[in-house]
């Protein structure tokens, strides 16, 4: 017997958080929600890369009220400092500055490690945060490349940690309702989906040598990455555009949108994927593409899209993100926020489902600080009392492997076919070669 929609939000959301039929969190707020029966054990954080989606990780743990950060580690002095008063604010205590998260992982207090890092820093910080016994939030995408993906799901299984990636949709009340009307038929069978991501970034020139700032650690920064000398456009935020650290739009964005559609559709490994696109708008430095279309096609007779722009913000379906699932009865959009539409065959709005929490779609810092914070307690749920976790690190590698493999296929201008029992690459050398990169000697992560 299929749940109804009201007891799957029960069960999924838990008796923490008071649900309406609409979805909506009445009253809700990231410091309300934690003030619930129970809270009181502080599980001891820390946090690593606190510049910006870091900081705002920082602000919204602290206000937690079962949780204390005791460290705060980025190769940024300035960036470390200024976390450090802001929290020291908010939860009434200063954390310890630890520029290098390997020292804070010696100590025995601390029992979960939060990674806001650069993606090549994902999976080798959090391995090594396994390997120390602690538990993992990471943020997305889980890993620069689809074989430190696997090896991070060995780690979390090795080292029995929980590992929750930072796919906090999976956690917002009226997606899983959306996902839940999916799934029980509202729409029939929905044999195409499609995400995007829209936005007007500017360009970011072209970089010239530096001299590396006198508060910033660049050979810690780099860390796993080959090295590659210091420029001026490369920090805080560009090095999402650069295959040695970044991994361009898709895995920045269109992660979450690829996961939401993964989820809805039921499906894991695709038996094909096409990507086209490139670097189109500016002649700069950039090197991962501004504008791609990625397609994966799977074995149960359907398929998903992903139209990534970054340099272009013209919104698909009235929003900047979104997912929209098409099947034999109709169309279910989700926005960029905490809402969902269904449509019929013949475009008439049939359903729509609001949210009163603001949204910002386009910020690079926190979208939403109080439905972050229900994923941050189901990580904490799964700490102290085993709950499952909404995202995590085998879904969360999967959703990340996709957009990876996107990359790949436009790397290599090929279409990629794919083994159904584990995602790898088929029959295809030079694609085969992007599964694993080059590391800096010495900085290999192994379980």
């Amino acid at each position: 017997m299929k749940n109804s929609r009201r007891s799957f939000l029960r069960n999924s959301i838990g008796a923490s958080a008071a649900v309406t039929i609409g979805g909506i969190l009445p009253g809700f707020s990231a410091k309300s929600y934690v003030r619930i029966p129970g809270a009181n054990e502080r599980i001891k954080v820390g946090i690593m890369g606190v510049h910006a989606r870091g900081l705002a990780l920082a602000q919204n743990y602290a206000q937690q009220k079962n949780c204390e950060i005791i460290h705060i580690c980025d190769v940024d002095s300035q960036s470390m400092d200024k976390c450090i008063g802001v929290v020291n604010k908010i939860q009434g205590t200063a954390p310890k500055g630890t520029p290098d998260f390997r020292k804070a992982l010696e100590d025995k207090a601390l029992e979960a490690m939060v990674i806001a890092t650069p993606d090549h820093w994902h999976a080798p910080a959090a391995i090594l945060a396994c390997k120390a016994g602690k538990h993992v939030y990471v943020e997305k995408p889980c890993s620069h490349n689809p074989h430190e993906g696997e090896l991070l799901v060995a780690a979390a299984r090795k080292y029995n940690r929980k590992v929750q990636m930072g796919s906090q949709r999976r956690s917002w009340p009226n997606v899983i309702a959306a996902i839940q009307e999916v799934k029980e038929g509202v729409i029939g069978r929905p044999y195409y989906g499609k995400g995007w991501y829209a936005n007007n970034r500017e360009s970011i020139g072209k970089g010239k040598p530096a001299e590396v700032p006198s508060w910033l650690n660049y050979d810690l920064w780099q860390g796993p990455a080959p090295r590659s000398a210091y420029k001026d456009n490369i920090l805080h935020y560009n090095w999402h555009w650069f295959w040695n650290w970044g991994t361009g739009e898709g895995g920045n964005n269109g992660t979450h949108m690829v996961d939401l559609l993964r989820w809805g559709m039921g499906v894991e490994y695709p038996v094909s994927v096409n990507s086209s696109g490139g670097r189109f708008r500016y002649d700069d430095d950039w090197e991962t593409p501004d504008t791609q279309v990625v397609s994966w096609k799977f074995a149960n007779n359907s398929m998903i899209d992903w139209e990534g722009r970054s340099c272009n913000g013209r919104n698909v379906e009235d929003t900047s993100v979104g997912v929209a699932f098409y099947g034999e009865k109709g169309t279910l959009v989700i926005g960029g926020g905490n809402t969902y539409k269904i449509y019929d065959l013949k475009n008439k709005l049939i359903k729509e489902v609001k949210n009163d929490i603001q949204i910002d779609t386009q910020s690079v810092v926190s979208p939403s600080q109080a439905l972050d914070a229900i994923h941050i307690q189901n990580f904490f749920d799964g700490i102290r009392k085993g709950t499952a976790l909404n995202a995590e690190i085998e879904t969360g590698f999967k959703s990340t492997l996709l957009t990876q493999l996107g990359n790949i296929a436009l790397r290599t201008g090929s279409e990629l076919k794919i083994d159904q029992t584990n995602g790898h690459i088929l029959d295809n050398a030079a694609a085969g070669a992007y599964w694993k990169r080059t590391y800096e000697p010495g900085w290999e992560p192994r379980i």
